[in-house]
């Protein structure tokens, strides 16, 4: 009997956002202190800056680390002038440094959100099929051919949702040759619709 070229890989990812993760709330003059510096099977997150006091409008945090490809990553996050979480717009596979541009006025933290990306293949490759187990909330998955989500000639190939139904299983299966990621098999999904995905490549 012939063998098979596929590759079966699963990302699992239950861990909820946090507000917290990366740096513990404190009013430090410049550089946090780093709590976790990567996530879950070495995923990547969009980072958040929580303030808890006014008077923080314009005031910035500079988060310097590693996207999914493993390249250089900076984003400065900018506060509002009242208590809030904002979060950023890219996605962190490790972090090196935090650093405010002036003391806040009460304390602030750095955290992750919901929102992943997870990297299945580097290099040419075919997906055949994809299972999603899918939480209680249904949210879109994006399967994308770049090195990161940031990468200017990543493309988004697919969109699908998860089903939303708690621990239901949605399984695709694609015909003929598969669909072709010329550069890398990426996804970026939401931990809270969906805590497993496999891919089946080759």
């Amino acid at each position: 009997m012939a063998g098979s070229d596929i590759v079966a890989q699963t990302i699992v990812d239950a861990q909820a956002a946090s507000t917290t993760f990366v740096a513990a709330a404190a009013r430090p003059s410049s550089t946090f202190t780093i709590a976790n510096s990567s996530f879950t099977q070495a995923q990547a997150r969009k980072l958040s800056v929580t303030t808890t006091g006014a008077s923080d409008n314009g005031k910035t945090v500079t988060i310097v680390g590693t996207d999914l490809n493993g390249k250089s990553l900076t984003e400065v996050i900018v506060s509002t002038g009242s208590a809030a979480t904002v979060s950023g717009s890219k996605y962190f596979k490790t972090i090196v440094s935090a650093t405010c541009s002036a003391q806040y006025a009460a304390n602030v933290s750095v955290g992750m959100t919901s929102e992943a990306s997870a990297s299945f293949n580097t290099g040419r490759t075919r997906l055949k099929a994809f299972t999603t187990i899918s939480n209680s909330v249904s949210h879109r998955v994006d399967f994308i051919d770049g090195l990161a989500p940031e990468d200017d000639n990543a493309v988004v190939v697919f969109i699908t949702k998860t089903s939303g139904i708690n621990n239901a299983a949605d399984d695709v299966y694609i015909p003929e040759e598969g669909v072709l990621f010329k550069t890398n098999l990426i996804i970026k999904y939401d931990v809270a619709g969906a805590h497993m995905v496999t891919a089946f490549h080759a």
